[in-house]
């Protein structure tokens, strides 16, 4: 006789969940088309409306499926961004309550952007110096405006990793421009430094306008070196 315990049974939402994936995964169901309705999943599986709704649910917060309003759901094209936006609470849990994983973002941030600076540099064209110029001048004119010039920084650094024509670095980039202003609002920019702000941001403008790359990388880690400074200072002063 064996002391083993058997291992528990999975929900039945569980089970719709699977066979739906299963569904997805084999190309039964494509990108656009329709998932079965209620009552057909209902007589299929033989489980009751709770269990299909809640693992449409599920598969809709996974950013698979699209639940719509007085519509049957339908199977989601593929996105980063909603893949990136599905850990995003997540991401906010683990930063409030792990110190450690707040420098761990940190230093990817400064490493992943001064990579992306060094791109920018070598594959800018005539439109991308045009757009970044344009966010300078924005943000120039909105220094008094805390909420706004923190807008366009954000949109600075995005628009530098887009240069990069990869939508999954631009996505990135986003996510951890939100995920550290919504944590620490302070690191992303510093209230009375905007002048110092724009002035970092012109060096970095200058040296992926002209194509250099390292200047690029250089002027991009002093920048985000320059914020995590003034991060750690502001909480010795608070502390």
């Amino acid at each position: 006789m064996t002391n083993e315990t058997a291992p528990p049974k999975q929900k039945l939402s569980g089970q719709v969940r699977d066979v739906l994936l299963e569904m997805i995964s084999t190309g039964a169901v494509d990108v656009g088309d329709n998932l079965p309705s209620e009552r057909e999943l209902m007589e299929r599986l033989g489980v009751g409306r709770p269990a299909i709704r809640e693992a449409m649910q599920s598969l809709a917060t996974a950013g698979l499926i699209e639940i719509r309003q007085g519509g049957r759901a339908r199977v989601a094209a593929p996105s980063v961004g909603r893949m990136v936006d599905q850990v995003g609470e997540t991401m906010k849990h683990i930063l409030s309550n792990s110190p450690a994983s707040l420098e761990n973002l940190k230093e990817a941030r400064a490493l992943f952007e001064r990579e992306l600076a060094r791109i920018a540099a070598r594959r800018r064209t005539v439109a991308d110096i045009a757009r970044l110029v344009d966010i300078m001048a924005a943000m120039k004119l909105a220094q008094q405006d805390p909420r706004q010039f923190r807008i366009l920084d954000g949109l600075f650094h995005r628009e530098v990793a887009a240069i990069s024509g990869n939508p999954i670095f631009s996505a990135l980039i986003d996510a951890l421009f939100r995920w550290l202003s919504d944590f620490h609002a302070d690191m992303v920019a510093a209230p009375g430094l905007e002048a110092l702000t724009v002035q970092e941001h012109q060096g970095i403008l200058d040296a992926i306008s002209r194509g250099d790359a390292e200047a690029a990388a250089t002027a991009t880690a002093a920048h985000l070196l320059r914020a995590d400074a003034l991060y750690r200072q502001t909480n010795l002063i608070r502390g």
